[in-house]
C-alpha cells in the first residue's frame, strides 16, 4: 500500500520528539522526503542549579546538557550518547566522553574511567529520571550528587495540524523516542478517539521497550532500531515507500 500523502504531496511522519531535538530530526526526516508533523509527547522545562563540585558531571540527556550551559567549567562530562556528548560541547563542556547510548553503557564507562575514591559525582537529570542509574553507581563505591536540571511533562494534547493530519489518514510513519513519550502519544490518540489510524501507520521505536509500549495498539507494522541511536532509527524508516532504505544523513 503506498503511504499516504499530504496536500503537498508528500508522505507524512508523526515526530514524537520535544525540543531538544526536534528540530534537527525534523530537518533529517525532510532531506528524506517526508513531511515531519510535530507532536511532542513532553514538554521540557529547565531547572537551573549551581552545580556542586565534583569529579565528573554524568548527563543521561540533550536536555540535561542544554540546563547546565555555560556551567561546566573544566569538569569532565561523561554523556549517555553520542547526541548528548555533542550537545554538552555546544553548550561549552570542553573534556567529554560518550557511552554507548544507555544508561547502562554510561554506568560502564564511570565505572572504567572514574575513581570511586576521586570525589562525588554530579548526576544531572530530568524530574524523574535517573534513579537506576544512580543506585548503579552508588553499588559501585561512587557518592552521588543527583540534581533534577529539568522537568518533563507529558503534553496535554496533540498539537491542532497533528490531529488535523492523523484525521485526515495522511500520517504513514510515526518515530518514537522513549517508553514514556510513547505512553503519552497512546493516551492522547486514544483520548481523541484515534486508536484506529495505527492500523495505517508504520511505528518506528527507538528500543525493545519502546516498542513494548507501543504493542498496545494494532499499528500497521511496528519495528525496532538495531542501535540506539537517531541515525539508526532514521536508516530503518528510510525514504517514503521503502521499508527502511540506505543511511540517512
Amino acid at each position: 500500500m503506498p503511504p499516504e500523502r499530504d496536500p503537498a504531496g508528500l508522505p507524512c511522519c508523526l515526530l514524537t520528539r520535544p525540543e531538544p531535538g526536534a528540530a534537527e530530526t525534523a530537518e533529517r526526516l525532510r532531506r528524506l522526503g517526508w513531511v515531519p508533523v510535530l507532536a511532542p509527547a513532553l514538554v521540557l522545562r529547565p531547572r537551573p542549579i549551581s552545580p556542586p563540585p565534583a569529579q565528573a558531571i554524568l548527563l543521561t540527556s540533550r536536555a540535561a546538557a542544554r540546563a547546565l550551559r555555560a556551567q561546566f567549567g573544566a569538569t569532565p562530562v561523561l554523556a549517555v550518547g553520542e547526541a548528548t556528548a555533542a550537545e554538552a560541547r555546544a553548550a561549552g563542556a570542553t573534556a567529554v566522553l560518550a557511552a554507548a547510548g544507555d544508561a547502562e553503557a554510561l554506568l560502564r564507562l564511570a565505572a572504567e574511567r572514574l575513581d570511586p575514591a576521586g570525589g562525588p559525582l554530579l548526576l544531572a537529570v530530568g524530574q524523574g529520571y535517573g534513579t537506576a542509574l544512580e543506585h548503579g553507581l552508588r553499588a559501585g563505591g561512587f557518592r552521588v550528587l543527583r540534581r533534577v536540571v529539568y522537568a518533563a511533562s507529558p503534553a496535554v494534547q496533540l498539537p491542532a495540524p497533528a490531529l488535523e493530519a492523523l484525521r485526515a489518514g495522511q500520517v504513514s510513519a510515526a518515530l518514537f523516542f522513549s517508553p514514556r513519550s510513547a505512553g503519552v502519544i497512546l493516551g492522547l490518540l486514544r483520548g481523541s478517539g484515534l486508536e484506529a489510524v495505527a492500523t495505517g501507520i508504520r511505528a518506528l521505536a527507538l528500543s525493545a521497550r519502546v516498542a513494548s509500549v507501543l504493542g498496545t495498539l494494532a499499528w500497521r507494522d511496528l519495528q525496532v532500531a538495531p542501535r540506539l541511536d537517531q541515525t539508526a532509527l532514521l536508516d530503518l524508516l528510510g525514504p517514503p515507500g521503502q521499508q527502511g532504505g540506505p543511511p540517512a544523513r
